[in-house]
């Protein structure tokens, strides 16, 4: 468990390039001495869960008496400021946390960690998800055990695993007006009006389909249980350099979900949509016109992802999914 009440003077450190090592003074030089490669912290924690914040703050007093620079998201500044220890911290926006932290630790539910992921994506930041939420895919660390799993984790104890995430530009008359990350999937829809829209799907630049329908999911593995799964799409295990187009209520029956390489460009090119939309990661949106085109490829960086020791992706899905349970 995380070290607790330790003296606040006399604290020795001992840095090279890729580590911090410390121990107290007073106490053994061995078994009270901590060694991370993680020497400065950022963590976000989802707005509105006043349950996670006496977590919070033990873990940062913690963090602090173990000599690690603690960042905190400067979105939840008002609220945190009142806790105890916590004004010894930075604040820093989501962003400038991916610049300025060796790790960020997210407390919340799968929303709050795409939010996050998307904004440290481009500087190969490593996350770890602590769940606040209901579903919890992506944030495996449960809050009851927080202060045993992330000691064991910042001293190397963790299993990594490299998200893909996929980078999508939208072109208007020769102009881009859209650029985004997903973590999860890019999806286009209908909007508030309810017709099918209609588009063509280009892979490496070989023409696919033209589709009638009342939108299309491309989904990352990450994203394959998410809204994909429950359109029919199959599940990527997490591992695979896929990606997955699922139609969504396609007027053609044939029109099924495909597979392919994550090494693969595709474009999506509006042919007909009064009221067509592009989703990602379902929290930022864009209303398309006739003859947008939209590239899709993967990002250049992964999204590395330290889960606790005893992780099982299988387990998980077990778990989430509510698999072997009795139905009725």
């Amino acid at each position: 468990m995380l070290v607790k009440n330790l003296p606040t003077i006399g604290v020795k450190i001992d840095a090279s390039p890729t580590s911090l090592r410390y121990s107290y003074a007073g106490l053994p030089h061995g078994n009270n001495m901590l060694t991370t490669q993680f020497q400065r912290i950022g963590i976000v924690c989802r707005q509105d869960t006043p349950q996670a914040f006496e977590p919070l703050a033990q873990i940062v007093q913690a963090l602090l008496e173990d000599g690690l620079q603690v960042y905190l998201d400067e979105s939840n500044r008002p609220e945190l400021l009142a806790l105890p220890h916590l004004a010894q911290c930075e604040f820093a926006s989501k962003a400038d946390l991916g610049k300025l932290c060796h790790l960020v630790m997210v407390l919340g539910g799968d929303g709050t960690f795409l939010s996050v992921a998307r904004k440290i994506a481009p500087f190969n930041v490593p996350i770890i998800g602590v769940n606040v939420g209901r579903l919890g895919f992506l944030t495996q660390v449960p809050l009851e055990s927080l202060r045993d799993d992330l000691r064991s984790m910042l001293t190397g104890k963790y299993l990594p695993e490299d998200l893909i995430l996929l980078e999508s530009q939208v072109v208007r008359d020769g102009q881009i007006v859209k650029q985004s990350l997903a973590l999860n999937d890019v999806v286009f829809s209908r909007g508030g009006l309810g017709q099918m829209i209609e588009f063509e799907v280009f892979i490496n630049r070989q023409f696919v389909y033209t589709q009638r329908s009342d939108g299309l999911i491309v989904s990352t593995p990450t994203g394959s249980t998410a809204y994909s799964l429950a359109a029919g799409g199959p599940i990527l295990q997490s591992a695979m350099h896929a990606l997955a187009l699922v139609p969504i209520c396609p007027q053609s029956m044939t029109n099924r979900p495909i597979v392919i390489s994550d090494t693969c460009e595709i474009e999506v090119v509006i042919t007909k949509g009064m009221d067509a939309r592009v989703h990602f990661d379902g929290q930022s949106v864009l209303d398309l016109q006739k003859l947008d085109r939209i590239s899709i490829r993967r990002y250049r960086n992964t999204l590395r992802v330290l889960h606790p020791a005893d992780y099982n992706y299988y387990k998980t899905l077990r778990t989430k999914l509510h698999w072997g349970e009795q139905l009725v």
